[in-house]
């Protein structure tokens, strides 16, 4: 499905998403960002700001998964990135327009997806395939597979925030029992490639809109898509529930393909900040400092900009 223009009426909520970023350099780096949202369906970019520290030299490219990448090489010393966006998104839920959910047989795929069938570093299918079938192959297959899967890890791996790591695979969340969302996507994922469901990984904002966070929490997101019926259908079983107002970032097999920095040499994240809130349409510019007072978000009444 093609992209609707910003000023549709099918996007009528404006969030602003961002990040601010510093790598310290020890010795000589170059950095992957995977920061800016790439087109989607499902949101449309109004006005969009990305410095690459002080006149960094960078290059920009789309990777194999459509992803929008920025290589940058550091430069001695303190090196600051910030990206903001003013995004306008629909008021309805995940998945709310996809009603064929007609699970694909694998000759019939599309070449491009058929990757999101194989396991991969992080999305071990290989190894769960016997847990897999013992817990969900009674479930009809398809759209109702996908949500048992997502129930039964939204019911048993235990969220913590801030204890993911980087060496941890699906199959040893499992055996861990806990983890955080990018560890509830790589499950999500590779048990549902166990059933030669196209599954893939994506990272992006997601605004407490409709949902609020007592915790008030702010990071990038990482969640699950499952091709059916020839569109991308939205899974999280982080809270197994329809939210409003993704906005996608990045894609791919797993989190090597969604990570927002991959640094080649020595450099040291410093400074982390990231932004998902909804605003009051025309009240907030990109750049403008981040203020908290004009959120209208993290409630469960969803606010829509006046027509």
């Amino acid at each position: 499905m093609a992209t609707p223009p910003p000023d549709s009426p099918l996007f009528d909520v404006t969030v602003r998403v961002g990040c601010s970023l510093a790598y310290e350099l020890t010795g000589s780096a170059m950095l992957l960002l995977n920061l800016r949202p790439t087109p989607d369906r499902n949101h449309a970019i109004v006005f969009e700001a990305f410095t690459t520290g002080d006149n960094l030299p960078v290059e920009e490219f789309a990777d194999s998964h459509g992803n929008r990448v920025t290589r940058v090489k550091l430069a001695p010393g303190r090196n600051l990135f910030r990206h903001d966006a003013i995004v306008r998104v629909s008021s309805q839920p995940d998945n709310h327009d996809l009603t064929d959910r007609t699970p694909h047989l694998p000759a019939d795929l599309p070449p491009a997806v058929l990757r999101y069938t194989l396991p991969s570093r992080y999305a071990d299918s290989d190894k769960l395939g016997n847990f897999a079938w013992e817990k969900f192959g009674p479930v009809e297959h398809g759209w109702p597979r996908v949500q048992a899967i997502s129930q039964w890890l939204h019911d048993n791996i235990e969220y913590r925030y801030m204890s993911g790591r980087p060496d941890l695979s699906a199959w040893d969340i499992l055996q861990r029992g806990h983890g955080v969302c990018r560890d509830f996507a790589h499950l999500a994922i590779a048990l549902n490639r166990c059933f030669n469901l196209p599954t893939r990984y994506v990272t992006g904002h997601l605004p407490d809109i409709g949902f609020p966070d007592p915790e008030n929490h702010m990071d990038f997101h990482a969640y699950a898509e499952v091709y059916l019926g020839g569109e991308w259908h939205t899974t999280d079983a982080r809270f197994h529930v329809p939210r409003i107002g993704r906005i996608k970032v990045s894609c791919g097999q797993d989190a090597v393909d969604g990570a927002f920095s991959t640094i080649y040499g020595g450099a040291t994240l410093t400074y982390f900040e990231v932004w998902a809130y909804q605003v009051a349409r025309g009240t907030v510019g990109v750049g403008d400092p981040v203020d908290f007072s004009k959120r209208l978000d993290n409630s469960w009444v969803v606010r829509t900009d006046p027509v």
